[in-house]
């Protein structure tokens, strides 16, 4: 099974370095696709104890994890430069922005 889960968490480390290049050119079937293969990969490391990893994997979920960290605040900037370029074009940062009832409501 160390075999198996080494293999899955390099697979994975590969996924997202390549998430990061797709994040970096913006190539939405390269980021949609990372997603995906995310997916399956995090449904095939579901079933693993933490008794199975051993130092080399334990290396590479530490990589993983890393990288992940980095793609995730990749997206955050983008989307904080979408919502300002169009909060720029609107003229007004209050488009996205629940109004003070709703805000209300949702601070219970």
């Amino acid at each position: 099974m160390s075999h198996n889960l080494r293999e899955s968490l390099r697979q994975m480390v590969a996924v997202l370095e390549d998430e990061r290049q797709a994040l970096a050119g913006l190539d939405l079937d390269g980021i949609v696709g990372a997603g995906q293969d995310k997916t399956a990969l995090c449904d095939v490391l579901s079933g693993v104890e933490p008794a199975q990893v051993d130092e080399e994997c334990r290396g590479l979920l530490e990589a993983a994890r890393r990288l992940n960290e980095v793609n995730r605040q990749v997206r955050n900037l983008i989307a904080a430069n979408v919502s300002a370029r169009l909060d720029a074009l609107t003229g007004s940062a209050s488009l996205y922005r629940a109004s003070p009832a709703y805000a209300y409501a949702g601070a219970r």
